[in-house]
């Protein structure tokens, strides 16, 4: 019974991952492919050029991870997610251009239910593929173990909580305490799961989370918009106030100092693109960069507050 039990397990962990690539771009198609079957435990079961073609592979092939293009002709990548969503849902990677409005875009996916997402490859600088390879392996097997949520209806502040959200009372008020959150890329869903939650009055909370440059700004208006909380990127030497949340420039990490500031006293950040983790005592208690907290404590067994 053992033997059969472990021969079931090895044979488990060793199972490959199928993928259907859906992109218009047949190039892209191509680089995807050979980037994807380069892994032993990883199989392209085929491609889709566009989302009409991919709702039929998506049929006959029954593959276990899709990545998905955002603009494509006929339907976009948006709609195509909508209905995948909500007939079959599945772990489905977004491959989008990292700009202003590919970061929107993307971050729309994320709520719509994606899992993750990533840049498209840089064609014409090949040094770096070499890591956008791994990075697209990665992310591919970890989509595949992820639990696939249906899209969540969309929130918004009424016209009473944004006036309360707005009020004079709430913007120069200190924090004793602060909450400090780290999360993955891919975790933007699960940091609005916590913000939409939390009260007005709550102490300041600091965030970093696993996201690129130009997206951490289009994050932090999104939350904004939807939160009781007062949402917005950090900026160095801010002061951290209550009822406030502050999320890190996607190419920085933040360090919290407490100082004294025209008679005022309390925790102001301090932008770093340090990557070693740095402790500083603050009022006798020991602050860790946010980023770090969850990953060190993991790796480390140090305690995460």
């Amino acid at each position: 019974m053992q033997t059969t039990a472990a021969t079931t397990i090895s044979s488990q962990a060793k199972k490959r991952v199928s993928v259907l690539i859906v992109d218009d771009s047949a190039l892209v198609r191509r680089m995807l492919t050979e980037m994807l079957s380069s892994d032993p435990h990883i199989t392209v079961l085929g491609t889709a050029h566009d989302a009409y073609d991919a709702r039929e592979k998506i049929k006959a092939l029954n593959p276990d991870v899709l990545t998905l293009d955002v603009e494509m002709p006929r339907m976009d990548g948006l709609t195509f997610l909508r209905n995948l969503m909500r007939l079959r849902p599945m772990p489905v990677v977004m491959v989008s251009s990292l700009t202003e409005r590919g970061a929107e875009v993307t971050l729309d996916a994320l709520s719509i239910g994606a899992v993750d997402y990533l840049a498209k490859p840089k064609i014409d600088l090949a040094a770096t593929l070499g890591d956008y390879k791994q990075d697209l392996i990665g992310k591919i097997k970890a989509a595949a173990g992820a639990r696939v949520r249906a899209s969540a209806p969309s929130t918004a502040l009424s016209a009473e909580a944004a006036a309360v959200k707005r009020g004079p009372q709430r913007q120069l008020r200190t924090t004793e305490r602060i909450i400090a959150i780290g999360a993955s890329t891919g975790g933007t869903e699960a940091i609005k799961d916590v913000l939409i939650n939390m009260p007005p009055d709550t102490p300041g909370i600091v965030i970093t989370q696993h996201i690129p440059k130009l997206f951490s700004g289009a994050f932090a208006r999104r939350m904004d918009s939807c939160c009781q909380l007062s949402v917005c990127e950090a900026e160095d030497g801010q002061q951290v106030l209550r009822g406030h949340a502050y999320i890190a420039p996607g190419d920085q990490h933040l360090l919290l100092r407490q100082a004294f500031r025209r008679s005022r006293t309390g925790l102001f950040m301090s932008a770093c693109r340090h990557r070693r983790l740095q402790q500083l005592w603050v009022s006798g208690q020991l602050y860790r960069r946010a980023d770090a907290l969850v990953a060190d404590a993991a790796l480390n067994g140090l305690p995460a507050s």
